[in-house]
């Protein structure tokens, strides 16, 4: 199975996104939106943005 973008309201009435892995392992789930038409231009935004997000490890000590 793929991933996935995973829509649903919050204890709120907000809604939020969550990405889910293959496996079924929610892998992130965003901030809160107040509407679905913004959640979905989140998922949006994740889907250009991500794929050229580069990692920052802050558990070493820089050289």
């Amino acid at each position: 199975m793929a991933a996935r973008y995973v829509i649903s309201k919050d204890e709120r009435g907000e809604f939020r996104f969550a990405l889910v892995a293959g496996n079924g392992q929610t892998v992130a789930v965003s901030e809160p939106y107040r509407t679905k038409a913004a959640c979905v231009n989140g998922i949006e935004s994740v889907r250009r943005i991500a794929p050229e997000a580069t990692i920052e490890d802050r558990t070493q000590p820089p050289p």
